[in-house]
């Protein structure tokens, strides 16, 4: 399959207005602006020296786009290889050192973090279209205690039906763009 190459720019931090590589690969989309913004308008206070988790990470938008912010470090996970070498360019186009990327299924990674006491003050959830996967990773998260104290799970979905609490995380943010919908979720 041939790859298309999309641009996605970063809105804000120190890397503003910089251009990231996307990818076309049937069952991922790159992260609209707008619902962007509006995510990291309502987790700002939350990213400084934070450590996160982009679990589907793609092209690594949401994740560069924390470190543009002040992340401290960030753990870049996707199971595509073509989605990681995108991610691997974009790294080294904006000489980012503070990061590990990992070619990895999601349940493989999350027992690595958990076997490795790596906890997260930000995760970031956005499988693949159609694959409602984020039930079952907020229970893995909680099972195995992944997240920090005051710890963020930031989802991106379509449309998969996801309650407003789950054990300790407890929803603080909806919101709805068209056919894409946020949820925020604090422990």
């Amino acid at each position: 399959m041939k790859r298309i190459v999309v641009t996605i720019r970063v809105i804000s931090g120190i890397y503003r207005s910089r251009l990231l590589k996307g990818h076309n690969i049937i069952g991922t989309r790159p992260t609209m602006d707008k619902v962007k913004e509006s995510i990291f308008s309502i987790i700002q206070s939350n990213i400084e020296d934070s450590i996160c988790l982009d679990l589907f990470a793609g092209s690594g938008s949401l994740g560069i786009e924390a470190i543009s912010n002040g992340a401290k470090y960030v753990y870049f996970i996707d199971n595509k290889k073509e989605a990681i070498s995108v991610l691997k360019e974009n790294i080294s186009s904006l000489k980012i050192t503070n990061c590990t990327i990992l070619l990895n299924d999601y349940n493989k990674a999350l027992k690595y973090f958990k076997d490795n006491n790596i906890k997260f003050d930000l995760i970031f959830l956005d499988p693949p279209y159609k694959q409602y996967l984020i039930k079952n990773v907020l229970q893995t998260i909680i099972e195995y205690d992944l997240l920090n104290e005051y710890g963020k799970v930031i989802c991106e979905y379509e449309d998969e039906d996801l309650k407003d609490e789950y054990s300790n995380l407890k929803c603080i943010k909806t919101k709805n763009y068209g056919n894409k919908n946020i949820k925020i979720y604090s422990k």
